[in-house]
């Protein structure tokens, strides 16, 4: 792997749920690990996921309000492998910058994996997005 410099201003921002967007940073198909600028929009949320990774945050603005509580600008978060947040929502605009070391899987009400979010997946709709 190169070292990377990226003016993180110049990247896209790519829809992943709605009124939440990504930047992409990093992605590794060698560790599995994913760097993601989230952009969220007040009264956005993620639904039901869990994290088959470890995962990092630290919000950089607003607010985000998740099973572990109220986490304010300048939070920074970890999240264990295996941990399940039932929602997590942002009550007003939000950026945070995100790690997560192996993929989040979005569960329905019985567990069922219904979609995967990985390093492939943020890199495929980063390259679509580009198209």
């Amino acid at each position: 792997m190169e070292e990377i410099l990226i003016d993180c201003e110049s990247l896209p921002w790519i829809p992943i749920v709605a009124g939440i967007d990504y930047r992409l940073l990093f992605a590794s198909a060698e560790t599995g690990r994913w760097t993601v600028m989230f952009r969220c929009q007040p009264g956005s949320s993620f639904p039901r996921h869990k994290h088959h990774g470890a995962g990092e945050y630290y919000v950089v603005r607003g607010r985000m309000e998740y099973r572990m509580g109220r986490a304010d600008a300048g939070t920074y978060g970890y999240e264990p492998l295996g941990v399940i947040h039932e929602l997590t929502t942002f009550p007003e605009y939000t950026e945070l910058l995100f790690t997560n070391y192996g993929p989040v899987a979005f569960l329905g009400t019985d567990d069922s994996v219904l979609s995967i979010l990985d390093h492939a997946e943020v890199r495929r709709l980063a390259q679509q997005a580009a198209t």
